[in-house]
């Protein structure tokens, strides 16, 4: 076992590092599908550090050495920086071991003819001893940035929609800085809900709101597709239009209340405020059914509340919809008359057509605007947006 046949194959090593680096970064990008999708620079990084964890174990072969806390110092960084670029742990662990089977063969291979057996086991004992070390070193970097990653990246998630939605959102191109660095992914137009438990003695966490966003399909994807935040007793979200289909049902299996907001990024904080005045002063049974209240229901309690927020010129066509189309008049005449009698049989007599013929409409009227003229709550609502509708 000679030192100088272990320098020459250091030399030997040395000059070649480049294409070596990029042969183990090769076998890593090759075997590991997670190193398959890294960019140019990432790659670079990736041959980077093997050429340096190559020419470093190299160096501690010839001099009988190992790895120093310098070292792990060294590989704890490097876990921190993974964690950051959120490559998966098992892969980067993975990654070193590929790159030191490799690496053994690299060398034994240079210095095949000079190097006894002795030399070529101490060169695998040591590549195994600096794996079982570095591994740990990654693993305690990667873990401890993981942590404090995720706290800081909630943390923040829940800053950006706290801005929102007090208007300390300055601009919708700082807006859109905030979300690409956090990897969310907010329409222009989308649905503020606020969720509250229907015991007045309860309150929601922010766990309710990461099961709700999961049971609607929002989790685990990237970028992140929803906000969420708790103020008081009440669980607000911000979800994707297209998101908020299933909320009502979900919502209604919890025993929660709401109240589900169609916005603007713009005008968030007075959709907010419309929510939370819309909570505080609805009914009891306007939450009959389970169903959530709507951007109608909210700009009509501010109305009935005398609230500067309350948009009466509105109401009628949200709530109404598509019933406030001249094509739908027989529609509304239906819904007039049976507000006005009370029954489906004396609404058909007062318009002089056969109450099968009026129940089909009332359907018609629960399909265009999602309620049933039946139920107290939803009467009133109707009844107040047929009257807006002749008036303004």
């Amino acid at each position: 076992m000679g030192v100088r046949e272990r320098l020459a194959v250091q030399r030997e090593v040395s000059a070649e590092l480049a294409a070596i680096g990029e042969e183990l970064a090769a076998a890593v990008q090759g075997r590991i599908p997670a190193y398959q999708r890294l960019a140019p620079a990432q790659l670079a990084e990736v041959r980077a550090i093997a050429g340096w964890a190559l020419t470093r174990v190299v160096d501690l072969w010839v001099r009988d050495g190992a790895l120093d806390d310098a070292d792990l110092a060294r590989f704890r960084g490097i876990g921190a920086a993974r964690a950051a670029d959120g490559r998966p742990l098992p892969a980067v662990l993975r990654a070193y071991r590929v790159a030191a089977t490799l690496a053994i063969d690299i060398v034994v291979g240079r210095g095949r003819g000079s190097l006894d057996v002795a030399d070529t086991l101490a060169l695998t004992r040591l590549w195994l001893a600096s794996i079982d070390a570095l591994s740990e070193a990654v693993y305690s970097g990667y873990t401890s940035a993981a942590e404090r990653l995720t706290g800081d990246r909630g943390r923040s998630l829940r800053e950006l929609l706290d801005d929102l939605l007090v208007g300390r959102q300055a601009s919708a191109g700082a807006w859109a800085d905030r979300c690409r660095e956090l990897g969310v992914d907010i329409p222009a137009r989308p649905t503020l809900l606020l969720l509250e438990p229907a015991d007045p003695a309860g309150t929601l966490t922010e766990a309710d709101g990461v099961d709700l966003a999961a049971e609607l399909g929002l989790a685990g994807d990237d970028p992140r597709r929803y906000l969420l935040t708790v103020r008081g007793r009440r669980l607000v979200l911000l979800l994707p239009g297209s998101g908020s289909g299933g909320v009502d049902p979900a919502v209604a299996r919890r025993a929660w209340h709401g109240c589900r907001v169609e916005t603007t990024l713009v005008e968030a904080p007075a959709g907010y405020r419309l929510a939370v005045d819309a909570l505080d002063t609805a009914p009891a049974h306007a939450h009959d059914g389970g169903r959530l209240l709507d951007t109608g229901d909210a700009h009509l309690l501010a109305l009935l509340a005398g609230r500067p927020a309350a948009r009466p010129a509105d109401i009628a066509h949200l709530v109404l919809g598509p019933l406030a189309d001249p094509g739908n008049a027989h529609l509304l005449d239906g819904l007039d008359a049976f507000l006005a009698a009370g029954t489906a049989t004396g609404a058909a007599e007062h318009l002089g057509v056969h109450p099968q013929t009026l129940r089909y409409r009332l359907r018609r009227v629960r399909e265009c605007t999602g309620r049933d003229p039946r139920t107290p709550w939803q009467r009133l609502v109707l009844d107040v947006a047929r009257h807006l509708l002749q008036i303004t």
